[in-house]
């Protein structure tokens, strides 16, 4: 078999720095890769903060006004970062501003974990509220001012 290199692989990650990029566009489809940390540099997301910061940011972003826009939250495998799939219908600029309002939630969540229990997570202990909290403060000062222009990859 003939393997195609998929786009991700074709990003040139000595030059990506934290921020929000537009990964992809497939047809209504786009994919934001929302880098938290700089790739190969030896700094990556623990699991436990990982996983907190996806069970925080998924059940956020579904319980906002673009619910039915967005069709998956996941963590990268690397742990630098999450991509967001959303319906082209969700603006660039609003994209961003949910990123934005997803960080501030995440940075001042206290209480129960949605989602961090045996019955719904097939590894509920490994959680780090507070660090993804700290994460959640340092990605949305990355995020402070971001624009659409910005969502391009640097060449």
């Amino acid at each position: 078999m003939n393997m195609q290199k998929i786009a991700s692989f074709t990003v040139d990650h000595t030059k990506l720095k934290p921020g929000m990029y537009t990964s992809r566009v497939d047809g209504d489809v786009v994919t934001y890769d929302l880098r938290m940390r700089r790739p190969n540099c030896g700094d990556y997301l623990s699991n436990g903060v990982l996983h907190t910061f996806e069970h925080l940011f998924a059940t956020y972003v579904r319980n906002t006004e673009y619910s039915d826009r967005i069709l998956y939250v996941g963590p990268m495998g690397c742990r630098t970062g999450f991509y967001l799939v959303v319906r082209d219908t969700i603006s660039p600029t609003q994209a961003i501003e949910l990123m934005r309002k997803t960080c501030a939630f995440i940075a001042a969540f206290e209480g129960e974990i949605p989602g961090a229990t045996e019955v719904e997570c097939g590894n509920y202990r490994e959680q780090d509220l507070a660090g993804a909290r700290i994460e959640a403060a340092r990605y949305g000062e990355v995020l402070r001012g971001w624009t659409p222009a910005q969502l391009t990859y640097e060449a």
